[in-house]
């Protein structure tokens, strides 16, 4: 069934931070001790595994925001070290234990009923139609864990990827690119590109051209804040990708939905840490 949007939107904001362990220095530490050299390529390692053997151009195509030459910095060499396979092993593993720890250290889980959400979430990550859907579709293919930590970040993780799917159709649809988007969102926070977390070592002759661009598109102003039809613009990728991130949850009726969100609630709580990644 259909939900308000401004439930699929809280979601997204409830799950960010349970996917994102997957980020943390723990599991970026776990993949430096099987031959990683740096966050990259644990990054591309763990979150291109699903992939396989794909080679860069693909994973660039289905990452959509990194500058050329990026990818091919770490696609193929970390296969290298470690198989996609085992990558999946690890950072499952890992991230589970991130946040079973973040859980374990957390005062007050108000009595969530843990395998009940985890099972909620499960039923509408793997719910979605596929197609069209890269990242998704490849952790589809995987196995569901068991346990109920797990259980819940490989759902979370899967929503994660069925929305950053979708919000690359929304900003394809509106004529931003990957680059780009980052502008516009760093813009949002008050920030430039030579500032921001994940473009800052990026050559500056390129930022100034993605820059130049939006300007003269009208999306910035000269002075680097957004200009009116640059919020407008980017308000609309938001609405999109909110729109096209709701397929999963119309599995659960309103009851179910309203129980996830508030199961979802203190996990946020005991997990919520700024990661630098957008």
């Amino acid at each position: 069934m259909a939900h308000p949007q401004k439930k699929i939107r809280r979601l997204f904001e409830l799950i960010e931070p349970i996917a994102t362990v997957s980020f943390s220095a723990e599991v970026d530490r776990a993949f430096r001790e099987v031959g990683m050299r740096n966050f990259w390529d644990a990054y591309f390692a763990g979150r291109a595994a699903a992939l396989g053997t794909a080679p860069a151009e693909v994973v660039d195509a289905a990452f959509y925001n990194f500058a050329d030459g990026e990818v091919a910095r770490h696609i193929p060499w970390v296969w290298g070290r470690i198989s996609p396979a085992d990558a999946i092993v690890l950072r499952e593993r890992v991230s589970a234990e991130v946040l079973r720890d973040k859980l374990d250290d957390f005062d007050d889980l108000g009595g969530v009923d843990l395998p009940r959400i985890a099972e909620l979430a499960t039923r509408a990550a793997i719910s979605a139609p596929t197609d069209g859907r890269v990242l998704y579709a490849g952790l589809r293919s995987l196995a569901v864990p068991d346990e109920p930590v797990a259980k819940l970040w490989h759902a979370t993780t899967l929503l994660r990827e069925h929305r950053g799917d979708g919000h690359i159709a929304a900003l394809m649809t509106h004529g931003i690119g990957g680059i780009e988007s980052h502008a516009l969102y760093a813009a949002s926070l008050g920030s430039t590109l030579e500032r921001f977390g994940r473009t800052h070592h990026l050559p500056r002759p390129l930022l100034a051209s993605v820059t130049s661009g939006l300007q003269d598109r009208g999306l910035l102003e000269r002075d680097g804040r957004l200009t009116e039809l640059g919020r407008r613009t980017r308000q609309r990728v938001e609405d999109l990708t909110d729109e096209l991130a709701a397929p999963p949850y119309e599995v659960l009726d309103t009851a179910e939905l309203d129980e996830l969100i508030a199961g979802l609630q203190p996990i946020f709580d005991a997990t919520h840490e700024e990661i630098p990644i957008e």
